[in-house]
């Protein structure tokens, strides 16, 4: 039995649900918050329908979720196409073996971890998470994504910030890349 909800998304302006937050989480930055736009049912919808639609006979065998909003929005579009999702988190945060993978951040590095054997040789993955800025992060989660033998089908985002290039640094290293809207001038 499926239970689907039928909700008017054709015309639905997904920038408007976005909550701008000046000065956050230093000043000069525009953090584009989507808590606003999945608390509204039509918002949510449609955001996971539009990350799905384009992958739906992309033969995805896994879909992998970047900490945290990727969570949200990664295990939805896993459902959505019947497929398994799996958690790309910060160190440290996965209780099985990991391969971690080192991320350059503004003030300093990072790392992400995935667990060893989430993802097998020849998985087909989708990557997906909430906004691409500067492409540090996703980057970081396809290279994960091929280190484990996996195919990186496309990666997936609501919102790109086009100024800060990471749509195009993804492009660039041979990935597809869907987003839904854009923000320029961030």
């Amino acid at each position: 039995m499926t239970l689907r909800v039928d909700l008017d998304v054709a015309d639905l302006d997904l920038a408007a649900l976005v909550r701008t937050i000046p000065d956050y989480p230093k000043p000069g930055v525009m953090f584009r918050d989507i808590t606003t736009l999945i608390a509204n049912p039509a918002g949510l919808r449609a955001a996971v329908d539009g990350l799905v639609w384009p992958f739906l006979d992309a033969r995805v065998s896994l879909v992998a979720g970047i900490e945290a909003r990727g969570f949200i929005l990664g295990g939805a579009v896993a459902h959505e196409l019947g497929r398994g999702f799996v958690p790309i988190r910060k160190k440290g945060r996965l209780p099985a073996k990991t391969i971690g993978q080192d991320y350059a951040l503004e003030y300093g590095v990072d790392t992400i971890e995935v667990h060893a054997d989430a993802i097998r040789p020849g998985d087909r993955v989708l990557v997906v998470d909430d906004l691409i800025a500067t492409g540090g992060t996703a980057e970081a989660a396809i290279d994960l994504v091929r280190r484990s033998g996996g195919e990186v089908v496309a990666a997936a985002f609501i919102i790109d910030l086009p100024d800060l290039g990471g749509a195009d640094r993804l492009r660039a290293k041979g990935v597809a890349v869907r987003t839904l809207i854009s923000f320029e001038g961030d």
